[in-house]
């Protein structure tokens, strides 16, 4: 059993990357909205939160974690030495733009703790193109769970408005493929990069030895930390979305 948290529901885009490789699976899926939004914690607490549901997934069976969330996922080196499991996590996929865009004005949309993380600098120093922008987009998660498509195009108006000149836009935060379209409504034509078909493969490369691929157990159990029913609703909408 794998088992993914976000601190909601935009870890479902990652969950559907993995399911289309390893489609007989069982999932758990932990949406921790009671303790969202992650970029407002300290790293203290976050180091609390996120040890906490790791550890519930494994009380629950999982085999394997998938921390769907890039702001928790700036914490992997250290949970990965506080438990004997392995645990795969997101980051933003600007590495995509330098072997795909190398010399196209990229955008970077992430939370602001994400931008700051020495992972992320470091990625960013190793495969930095000299032409993008990283934008901090505080609040725009929270948007996106509420699922307020009016605000949605109202933030991203006065947030990347100006930027009619992007050619690639990386989407540092799980929960933002979900609005790849406002974006696009304000960009035009740019070509998207997230982390989410990264971690499918990864998850790919771990498990494939251990399981049967030909089985038949498929099976998602969504648990929300606040017992927000509407999130469920949201979640399994989406997920079966094409």
């Amino acid at each position: 059993m794998i088992g993914i948290f976000d601190s909601g529901i935009g870890g479902v885009t990652v969950l559907k990357e993995i399911i289309k490789l390893l489609p007989n699976e069982k999932y758990i899926y932990y949406s921790d909205s009671s303790n969202a939004p992650y970029g407002d914690k300290t790293e203290d607490e976050l180091k609390i939160i996120t040890s906490n549901v790791i550890s519930f997934l494994i009380d629950r069976g999982c085999k394997l974690i998938v921390i769907a969330c890039n702001t928790a996922s700036t914490l992997s080196n250290y949970l990965r030495k506080k438990f004997d499991i392995p645990i795969i996590a997101i980051e933003p996929a600007y590495k995509m733009v330098y072997d795909y865009a190398y010399d196209k004005k990229t955008l970077v949309m992430a939370t602001k703790r994400t931008l700051e993380s020495s992972k992320f600098k470091k990625l960013y120093d190793k495969y930095n193109n000299h032409n993008t922008i990283l934008l901090p987009c505080s609040g725009l998660a929270d948007l996106i769970e509420e699922g307020n498509n009016e605000k949605i195009d109202y933030y991203l108006k006065e947030k990347i408005g100006k930027y009619k000149d992007i050619d690639c836009v990386v989407l540092g935060c799980t929960h933002y493929p979900l609005i790849k379209d406002n974006i696009s409504n304000i960009l035009g034509d740019v070509k998207f990069f997230d982390g989410g078909n990264g971690v499918s493969k990864m998850v790919f490369e771990k498990v494939k030895d251990s399981i049967s691929l030909d089985c038949s157990n498929f099976h998602i159990e969504f648990i929300d930390s606040s017992n927000n029913y509407k999130n469920k609703e949201r979640f399994f909408l989406i997920l079966n979305k094409e």
